[in-house]
C-alpha cells in the first residue's frame, strides 16, 4: 500500500487559478490545428458526416426564418386582396391558399428535419467522442510504456499524468462544443448575410448582442481550465486515497492499523 507518487498534504486554503492573459488565452488556440487533425485520424468518415449534417443544421434556421416571411407575405397579400370568397369552404376550393398551404408545410417540414438533423448530430458526436477518448488513451499508455519505474516516483510526473488522463476524457466533450461553435458561426454568418440585404444597420445589433456572451464564455473557460489545472495534485490524492479506503485489496491494512480515521481527514482537508 506504498504512497508512490503520492503527493504532500495539501494548505487549508486551495492553490488559486493563475491569470491569464487574453494574449495566453488567444495564443492556446494555435493548439486548435493539432486538436482537430486527431480527431480526423480517429475516424476521418464520421468527422466529415458530422460536419456536413451541422453546415445543413446551422442553414435550417435561415431558410425556417425566410418561409415564415414568405407566409406573413402571402397572408398580407390575402388580406390586403378583393374579397374572393365568402367562407372556408369557397376559399379551400378557389385555390387561393394553395400557396400558403404549401409554405405551412415547408415550415413544418423544415422543423421536423431540424429535429431529426439534431438528433443524428448527437448520435455522430457519441460515436466520434468514444473513438476519440480511446484513441487519446491508447496514445496515453503507449507514452507510459517508455517510461522507467523510477519515472513514476516522481509527484510532477503523476501530476501531468493525471492531467493529461482528465484531458483525454475532457476533450471528448470538446468536440461537441467545437462543432458546435462551428455550427453557430455558420448560422450567424448566414443571419448577417440576410441583414445585409434587408437591414444593413441591424448586423451592429447582432455585433453587440453576441460579443458579451463570447468574452464571458471565453473568460470562465479560461477560469475553469486553470483552477483544474491549479487542483490536480490535491484531486490526485483524493482519487489514492478514497481508492485505499474503500478497496478490498487495502481493507486488511486500514482495519489492523486503523487508518479510516487518517484516510477521511485526508480527503477532509483536499475538500
Amino acid at each position: 500500500m506504498g504512497g508512490r507518487g503520492l503527493p504532500a498534504a495539501p494548505s487549508d486554503s486551495a492553490a488559486a487559478p493563475e491569470r491569464q492573459s487574453w494574449r495566453e488565452r488567444l495564443g492556446a488556440l494555435r493548439n486548435l490545428p493539432p486538436f482537430l487533425k486527431l480527431v480526423w485520424k480517429t475516424s476521418p468518415a464520421l468527422t466529415l458526416s458530422q460536419a456536413l449534417l451541422r453546415v445543413v443544421r446551422a442553414l435550417l434556421p435561415v431558410a425556417a426564418l425566410y418561409v415564415g416571411k414568405l407566409i406573413i407575405d402571402e397572408v398580407v397579400l390575402l388580406v390586403q386582396a378583393p374579397r374572393a370568397a365568402e367562407d372556408l369552404q369557397q376559399w379551400l376550393t378557389s385555390g387561393l391558399l394553395d400557396r400558403i398551404g404549401w409554405l405551412l408545410a415547408l415550415e413544418f417540414g423544415l422543423a421536423v428535419l431540424s429535429d431529426i438533423l439534431g438528433s443524428a448530430v448527437s448520435l455522430l458526436d457519441s460515436l466520434l467522442s468514444e473513438r476519440f477518448s480511446n484513441e487519446t488513451s491508447l496514445r496515453l499508455m503507449k507514452h507510459a510504456a517508455t517510461l522507467d519505474l523510477e519515472d513514476f516516483e516522481d509527484s510532477e510526473l503523476q501530476d501531468r499524468l493525471e492531467r493529461a488522463r482528465r484531458q483525454a476524457a475532457g476533450r471528448s466533450s470538446l468536440i461537441g462544443q467545437l462543432f458546435g461553435q462551428a455550427q453557430d458561426v455558420v448560422t450567424v454568418a448566414s443571419f448577417a448575410a440576410g441583414l445585409l440585404l434587408y437591414a444593413p444597420w441591424l448586423i451592429a445589433l447582432l455585433a453587440i448582442a453576441l460579443l458579451p456572451a463570447f468574452i464571458g464564455e471565453a473568460h470562465f473557460n479560461a477560469q475553469s481550465y486553470s483552477l483544474n489545472y491549479a487542483r490536480t495534485p490535491e484531486r490526485r490524492e483524493i482519487d489514492y486515497v478514497r481508492q485505499t479506503g474503500a478497496s478490498a485489496d487495502t481493507a486488511k491494512e486500514v482495519k489492523i492499523f486503523g487508518l479510516n480515521g487518517f484516510l477521511i481527514e485526508r480527503i477532509a482537508r483536499c475538500r
